[in-house]
C-alpha cells in the first residue's frame, strides 16, 4: 500500500499468508469480515455451510476447523458449532419443529432440555410425550402422524440411564421421525450416528474442551440437508460460537482420548467404593454390574462409561446438602468434564424446573448427589468423599 497517506495505511495493514510453510495448529481468525473479488462470489457465500467465509455470525475458518473436527469425531456429514450447549439444542429444536408438531423424549433429561421442550409446548402448542426409555415399544406406541423428533441422551443426566440407541432409532426408522441424541456425557465412548441417530448434540463446555474455560456447544448431522436447515436458522438465531472459544475447544479436543479414559477409570473406582459405603443407599453408574442398563452400556460404551455418577444418600435432602458443603478437594459446582471433580445436588439446582412428580419419573430423588469425577488420583478423591460422607451420616 505504498503511495498512500499513513492514515490510510493504518486502516489497511498487510494480511500475511504463509508461504513455504504451514501452521501445525489451527490459527485464530479473530476478524469477522472477509472481502471478495467479485459480486457473484459474495452472493454464493450466503448459500449455506461449507461455502466461502464472509461474516463471523455465519462462520469463520477457526470455527469451521472445529466443526469439521467434531463431524469427524462423530462420523457425521457436517457440524454446527454454537456458543453454548443450549445454543445447539435450541437451534436444532427451533429449526426443525413448528406449532402442533409432536416430540417423543425420554423422561430423564438434562434440566435445560426439559425446560425448553415444555416452554415450546406452552408457547407453540408443541405436543410432547415422555417415555421412560427402557423399551423401544414405548416409542412405537407413542408415534403419531405429527411426530417429528425423538429426543434421547446416551447417558442421562444425572441418573446415568443408558439408552439402547440401536433399538430406539430402529423404532422410528422409515417414519420420517428424526432422532436427536445428546452425547455430552460420552464423547469418543459412543458414536450415536453409527447407531442410527440423525443428529448428535454436545455441550462442548464439558469433556470436549475439558478445562473449565470455554463455553460452547455443537450439533453434528448425518444428513447434509438437515445440517443446512439447522444452519439457516442458527445464523439468524445468532448462536454461532466465536473464534477464540473454537480455538480453545480445538486445544482441548487434542487430549480428549486420554482424559475421557482417565475420567472413566476413576469414576468406576469411586463408584465401587461408594457402593460399599453404609451411608449410601444406591449408586448409579453404568460400569457397575448391578446398573439396570449395564449390559447395554457394555455394548454401546465398551471403552468406559464416562466420568459422571450419582448416588443416593440415606439421609435424603439434608444429607445431600451437608455432603456437598463439606467436601474439600471436590468443588461444589454445576458443570462436569473439568479437570477437577465437581459435585452438585440436582433436585435443587440443574433440575429445579421439575416438580416432584417429574423428578420421580426421571429417577431423581431428594438425596441424589451427582459427582463429575475429574483427573485427581482416586485415593485422594476417596479420602475427601469419605470424610464428607461421615459428616452427612
Amino acid at each position: 500500500m505504498t503511495g498512500h497517506d499513513p492514515q490510510t495505511r493504518a486502516v489497511h495493514p498487510p494480511v500475511v499468508t504463509p508461504a513455504g510453510s504451514r501452521p501445525l495448529a489451527q490459527p485464530i481468525f479473530q476478524g469477522h469480515l472477509f472481502a471478495f473479488d467479485g459480486a457473484a462470489d459474495l452472493a454464493a457465500a450466503f448459500e449455506g455451510p461449507g461455502k466461502a467465509f464472509l461474516y463471523g455470525r455465519l462462520s469463520n475458518p477457526t470455527v469451521r476447523s472445529l466443526e469439521q473436527s467434531l463431524a469427524e469425531l462423530e462420523g457425521g456429514a457436517g457440524a454446527l458449532a454454537t456458543s453454548a450447549g443450549m445454543g445447539a439444542i435450541n437451534a436444532v429444536l427451533m429449526a426443525l419443529l413448528k406449532s402442533g408438531d409432536h416430540v417423543i423424549a425420554q423422561s430423564s433429561l438434562y434440566g435445560g432440555t426439559y425446560a425448553l421442550l415444555h416452554d415450546l409446548a406452552d408457547r407453540w402448542g408443541l405436543e410432547l410425550t415422555h417415555v421412560p426409555g427402557d423399551d423401544p415399544e414405548e416409542v412405537r406406541r407413542a408415534l403419531r402422524p405429527n411426530t417429528r423428533l425423538l429426543y434421547l441422551e446416551t447417558i442421562a443426566n444425572p441418573t446415568t440411564h443408558v439408552t439402547d440407541l440401536p433399538a430406539f432409532t430402529e423404532a422410528v426408522r422409515g417414519t420420517g421421525v428424526l432422532t436427536v441424541v445428546d452425547n455430552t456425557f460420552a464423547p469418543l465412548l459412543c458414536r450415536p450416528v453409527e447407531h442410527g441417530a440423525d443428529i448428535v448434540v454436545h455441550s462442548v463446555t464439558k469433556y470436549i474442551s475439558g478445562h473449565g474455560d470455554v463455553m460452547g456447544g455443537a450439533a453434528v448431522f448425518a444428513d447434509p440437508d438437515v445440517h443446512g436447515r439447522v444452519w439457516d436458522h442458527a445464523v439468524e438465531l445468532g448462536s454461532i460460537t466465536d473464534p477464540f472459544a473454537a480455538w480453545l475447544t480445538l486445544r482441548g479436543l487434542a487430549t480428549l482420548p486420554m482424559r475421557i479414559a482417565r475420567h472413566s477409570a476413576t469414576a468406576l473406582d469411586i463408584a465401587r467404593r461408594l457402593a460399599a459405603h453404609p451411608s449410601v443407599d444406591r449408586v448409579h453408574y453404568p460400569g457397575l454390574i448391578d446398573h439396570p442398563q449395564h449390559e447395554t452400556a457394555r455394548r454401546l460404551l465398551p471403552d468406559g462409561a464416562g466420568g459422571v455418577l450419582s448416588f443416593e444418600l440415606a439421609g435424603g435432602r439434608e444429607a445431600g446438602r451437608v455432603f456437598s458443603e463439606t467436601v474439600r478437594l471436590v468443588s461444589l459446582s454445576p458443570s462436569l468434564g473439568d479437570t477437577g471433580t465437581l459435585v452438585m445436588h440436582p433436585a435443587s439446582t440443574s433440575h429445579r424446573q421439575m416438580d416432584a412428580a417429574s423428578l420421580a419419573a426421571a429417577g431423581i430423588g431428594e438425596g441424589t448427589v451427582r459427582l463429575a469425577v475429574g483427573l485427581e488420583h482416586p485415593d485422594d478423591l476417596w479420602q475427601d468423599i469419605e470424610q464428607a460422607l461421615a459428616k452427612a451420616a
